[in-house]
């Protein structure tokens, strides 16, 4: 295997996998600098500034695969509402609830790292 086809594998391995309500894998991509750019593009001005559409619409855009059908990132509003509608309820509250996991154990990180 080439060092590039490892380097796929090992980031498909390193990708978390959360379980919502009803029992389905959801399969979280990593949203960086670059990625958050391509969000706002996707949304547009208007959506871009409507604070709870962006929140949920950068749940959806962490989603990289649903009971491992793999999902591109959307690059337009129609393909982030077609992931919404896919996860609904239970899939938004475990990406939320796994953004929320990721967000206090960065910050005990910040924290022990300070002392």
């Amino acid at each position: 295997m080439s060092g590039a086809q490892q380097r796929i594998v090992a980031a498909a391995e390193a990708a978390p996998v959360i379980t919502d309500k009803e029992g389905r894998r959801i399969t979280l991509r990593r949203i960086g600098a670059l990625e958050k750019l391509r969000l706002f593009k996707a949304l547009g001005p208007q959506l871009a500034q409507n604070e709870p559409y962006l929140a949920i619409a950068l749940l959806a855009f962490a989603v990289a695969a649903i009971e491992d059908v793999p999902l591109p990132s959307p690059a337009n509003e129609a393909q982030i509402e077609m992931v919404v509608q896919k996860l609904g309820e239970s899939g938004l509250a475990a990406v939320a609830a796994a953004f929320a996991a990721t967000t206090s154990s960065r910050a005990a990180q910040v924290d022990s790292a300070k002392n």
